[in-house]
């Protein structure tokens, strides 16, 4: 038997349905009225006092500064080598999930869960005071 082509080529009329591609047009880039620079974002100071008091009475403070809103604490802390985990937390610490409990803070008025509290607001600048808790209390 012979063998049929079943593929025949066309030619589609320049009016067809399928229209040309268009080739991108490039433009320089101008930035109109575009300020100097972009407004600073509004930063939180945070002091984390230690717990344990050192032997002339003092407590050891560590500082970090982190842009508002854009951070855990607990992650605040991890990343600037801050102390947050007593020796049991160190080995069984949930990895921020919330569920352990291992993270506690004081901040004023309230104890929290580092892994859970964001610092700031975005819209917000200051200073955090931050009381780490004895091993003794976790």
């Amino acid at each position: 038997m012979a063998s049929m082509n079943i593929f025949t080529p066309i030619s589609l009329p320049s009016n067809s349905y399928f229209p040309r591609r268009r080739q991108p047009i490039s433009a320089p880039f101008a930035a109109v009225n575009s300020p100097e620079s972009p407004p600073a974002k509004p930063e939180i100071e945070l002091e984390f006092i230690g717990p344990k008091a050192s032997s002339d009475g003092s407590y050891p403070v560590d500082k970090a500064k982190e842009i508002s809103g854009e951070k855990l604490l607990r992650n605040i802390m991890l990343d600037n080598n801050i102390e947050l985990y007593a020796t049991y937390g160190k080995v069984m610490n949930c990895g921020g999930g919330g569920s352990c409990g291992t993270c506690i803070v004081e901040k004023p008025e309230s104890w929290r869960l580092a892994c859970q509290t964001i610092v700031g607001n975005k819209e917000n600048s200051g200073k955090v005071i931050v009381q780490r808790i004895p091993q003794w209390k976790k």
